[in-house]
């Protein structure tokens, strides 16, 4: 991990635990796609709301010149 990842606690791509899927029954593991589906969700909202910010304070930065 490089100083800028430790700063901005920013994941490095590929970070993701592996996970030994042979003792998932087929319940869990779509429990598991479920969860991982949410927290995509969760991220992409992320995303949403900073791209989002960014737009207001360009809008904002630009009236003001």
């Amino acid at each position: 991990m490089d100083d800028e990842e430790k700063l901005t606690n920013r994941p490095s791509s590929g970070n993701l635990p592996r996970v030994d899927f042979a003792s998932f029954s087929v319940g869990a593991l779509r429990d598991y796609i479920a969860a991982l589906h949410a927290e995509i969700a969760r991220a992409e909202a992320a995303i949403g709301q900073k791209e989002a910010a960014r737009g207001h304070a360009n809008s904002f930065f630009r009236q003001s010149s």
